[in-house]
């Protein structure tokens, strides 16, 4: 769409935390000091947090750190990096495309319009603050190989996290990142092909990097940022090279080893490991110790009864 071309334009404008007066913004997009405040609104809408001074013009609260092509592709090898600021959601478009892509395609996006997460839920997006991102993978031995992936790619993100000084990051079982007991980034991964044949991935990852308290405040969970659990803030364009690389080797390690190579790293980032759980499998609620995960990536619940395997359900701590 031409407006988003005029916000992102814009968005550049304001990126580096200056006052920018709307008549000097104005002339510089070859629009009105009107439709500079109209496209203002629109960006606040999409979570940028930018204040307007009288007689000094519009600046966001802080500098913004832009995701670059350039500068990713700088850091890391990729068949295809597709970096869309404004998009529906990041996993829709390379779904959209599967059979066009090469193996290890990425999607990134400043901002989603309908980012979504497990069970259909949504994904808060805002603009520029958190790290949207999306990877085509294509596994030859068919669907039943991807039992277990979204265990896979936590260890991934957590590893690649932990790398970049983030030493607290755990996984919790089986889609989520954690720091300090609070959700950090979610997995989704999608997946088309017919039974026989090749499996298509599509695998979708929200990490919330530096979002503010007040947009977080639809989030039905206790939620944190990788700015709180990083002594230094990795720049936006390393983290994302930086996953992009680990998510690679990870994935090609788990075409040859499977899961069971994956285990004993999942146990030792298992943010829930020896701890007192509930799991909530629909209605029904299963409380005991969390014993980490099987070879089929089941977690095992201890109780009364004896160590026992579960497939599907979402955990917390109990009491919570």
């Amino acid at each position: 769409m031409k407006e988003h071309g005029t916000r992102l334009a814009l968005v550049a404008q304001l990126a580096d935390g200056q006052f920018h007066s709307g008549e000097a913004l104005g002339q510089e997009l070859g629009i009105s000091r009107a439709a500079i405040s109209k496209h203002i609104k629109v960006l606040q809408s999409w979570g940028l947090d930018i204040f307007r001074v009288q007689g000094k013009g519009y600046s966001l609260v802080s500098k913004l750190d832009l995701l670059n092509c350039d500068k990713i592709l700088a850091q890391v090898k990729c068949p295809s990096l597709d970096l869309i600021p404004v998009i529906d959601s990041t996993n829709q478009y390379m779904l959209d495309r599967v059979g066009q892509l090469p193996q290890g395609a990425i999607c990134l996006a400043e901002y989603q319009e309908a980012g979504r997460g497990r069970r259909g839920r949504r994904w808060l997006s805002p603009f520029g603050s958190n790290l949207y991102l999306s990877m085509y993978w294509r596994l030859d031995a068919g669907m039943a190989a991807a039992m277990g992936l979204s265990l896979v790619v936590g260890v991934a993100i957590a590893e690649a996290l932990q790398s970049l000084g983030a030493d607290e990051v755990k996984v919790k079982w089986p889609n989520d990142l954690y720091y300090r007991d609070q959700k950090l980034a979610g997995i989704l991964i999608e997946m088309t092909g017919q039974t026989g044949e090749a499996a298509h991935l599509v695998i979708g990852m929200g990490l919330n990097v530096a979002m503010r308290e007040q947009e977080g405040t639809a989030i039905g969970q206790a939620w944190t940022t990788l700015e709180k659990a990083c002594p230094a803030l990795p720049e936006r364009n390393l983290l994302a090279a930086t996953l992009i690389q680990r998510l690679h080797q990870t994935l090609e390690q788990y075409e040859q080893v499977g899961l069971d190579g994956f285990v004993e790293r999942w146990n030792r980032l298992d943010n829930f490991l020896n701890r007192p759980v509930k799991l909530l499998i629909g209605e029904r609620v299963v409380e005991g110790i969390a014993r980490g995960i099987n070879s089929q990536g089941a977690l095992l619940l201890e109780t009364d009864q004896g160590i026992t395997p579960y497939i599907g359900g979402e955990i917390s701590l109990r009491g919570c």
